[in-house]
């Protein structure tokens, strides 16, 4: 099929319903622009050549196109005079154009659109030696779309629009989708002869069908009835519905394949997503880009992830991710957020309020409670104390903090880069840590503890705290003498 494939994608309209700064063809559903996915389905029947047709906006669109496939060759139609003068412009940018075999036609805002259907149809003109052949939908409600009306043998006869139909003719639920396939001899001969003798003076590619049936060509027609797939979107609120209506699709085709969903109505899953059998994902959760989970991992709830890759086993709550790798059987959240760059290695934890960007953390560290972690190495079997800052910016550059194996710091620590702790090291509460500490070592910098005897009594005279202090009856409550006063505090020890 290949080497006898073209395939011409028109993506030249402007699209004025969007009410847009973006190309229509450019808005993005399932992870993909609309003429994203209609490469993507084109690509899967590996055509000898693609020819995308830009006009409006098409310093944005041509290189949109050849970066989603870059042997694309791209057509620029000047004027948009109508699909019959789009596809001429299409032929002419090729050096050699198609003179056999099959072309195939099909419009950039149908993100539905599989690959295997379009296979199908293509298998399915070849097979019939059609000049021209249309991919129709069955419809249970055809009003507005032209209707396929076959003779008796089954082959088309005309595409009638609304507005020309009989009534005979308004009851038939064979649509025209607009997506054609030619005879390559057969199309090079007819796109000039299709003329503009009609109210908008536009040449129609569907005027072929008339002409090849005047010449006694014949014309055929695939139905399928799964017609959203040739479905287009011409404003927001109809790419909302192709989109909740592809996310349907992927979700069930993945539960299909041995995922638990709790809840599809909540989950998103954009079309580049892996997911391996028993994975569970639950409610209000959100995988996108080329994000990949391994088997029975756990995501959710009210968790959103991007191009992150999720090792077996691991747990993923309530977290927002970005570039970020988790390892097998770690434990993320809630409340985490993963920045570009986090590396979460096996049986880690990355836990409650932790932010991480550009973060290596080894296999068995644990960040488990309201820390700020960038520019940063941990250690295998490392914990973090809670409330811990890796000050990695001095406000002109950003500087990289290692912390060894099987250290364990303190609460409230601020580590300012670029600094080392090694191995098995310490750090005290509080400690701000300034320089390097070494293997085995405790760090601290806080001085002793002092405690100022009387000091509510003179400074809160009169205050709810004067009065507690006061009812505590003794010398320890009067003079403020305590834990921790003197040469007894365990600081200065």
């Amino acid at each position: 099929m290949s080497e006898q494939l073209t395939v011409i994608v028109l993506a030249a309209g402007g699209g004025t319903r969007m009410k847009s700064k973006t190309p229509k063809v450019l808005h993005r559903i399932g992870g993909r622009s609309m003429i994203g996915h209609v490469l993507t389905a084109v690509g899967t029947l590996d055509p000898a050549r693609v020819v995308a047709v830009v006009g409006h906006q098409r310093e944005l669109v041509g290189p949109h196109v050849t970066e989603v496939r870059a042997d694309a060759v791209l057509a620029v139609q000047e004027e948009q005079l109508g699909t019959g003068h789009a596809v001429r412009v299409a032929l002419e940018a090729l050096d050699s154009p198609p003179r056999e075999g099959t072309v195939l036609v099909a419009a950039g805002d149908t993100p539905l659109l599989a690959g295997d259907t379009l296979r199908a149809f293509a298998e399915s003109h070849r097979a019939a030696g059609a000049a021209v052949s249309i991919l129709s939908g069955i419809v249970a409600d055809p009003h507005g779309y032209g209707r396929i009306v076959r003779d008796a043998a089954g082959g088309v006869e005309a595409i009638v629009e609304e507005k020309d139909a009989t009534d005979e003719q308004r009851a038939i639920t064979e649509i025209n989708s607009g997506i054609l396939a030619f005879d390559a001899a057969f199309l090079a001969e007819v796109v000039g002869r299709i003329g503009n003798d009609n109210l908008k003076g536009e040449y129609y590619l569907t005027d072929a069908v008339g002409i090849a049936r005047g010449d006694g060509r014949s014309v055929a027609a695939h139905a399928i009835e799964d017609a959203l797939q040739t479905e287009g979107a011409n404003d927001r609120a109809q790419l909302a519905a192709l989109g909740k209506e592809l996310n349907r699709r992927i979700v069930t085709r993945w539960m299909r394949e041995g995922v638990t969903v709790m809840d599809p109505a909540t989950t998103w899953i954009d079309a580049d997503v892996v997911l391996a059998p028993d994975v569970t994902i639950l409610p209000g959760t959100q995988l996108l880009g080329a994000t990949v989970v391994a088997e029975d991992a756990v995501v959710g709830p009210d968790t959103t992830l991007e191009d992150c890759e999720i090792g077996a086993g691991a747990r993923v709550v309530r977290t927002h991710g970005q570039l970020a790798v988790i390892g097998a059987g770690a434990s993320v959240g809630p409340f985490a957020y993963l920045r570009p760059g986090t590396l979460l290695g096996k049986d880690g934890k990355i836990g409650t309020f932790v932010e991480t960007k550009n973060a290596k953390i080894a296999d068995g560290a644990k960040v488990p409670h309201l820390s700020y972690v960038g520019d940063a190495e941990i250690g295998e079997g490392t914990n973090i104390g809670a409330g811990t800052i890796f000050a990695n910016y001095d406000g002109v550059n950003k500087h990289r903090t290692v912390v060894g194996k099987h250290a364990k710091t303190g609460s409230n620590n601020t580590f300012v880069a670029p600094i080392t702790i090694g191995d098995g090291a310490s750090t005290g509460g509080g400690t701000v840590v300034r320089r390097d500490v070494p293997a085995g070592a405790l760090a601290v910098s806080g001085g002793p503890q002092r405690n100022l005897p009387g000091w509510v009594a003179r400074n809160r005279e009169g205050t709810a705290q004067a009065e507690a202090a006061a009812a505590v009856p003794g010398e320890q409550a009067e003079n403020g003498r305590g834990l921790g006063d003197g040469p007894t505090d365990r600081a200065e020890s």
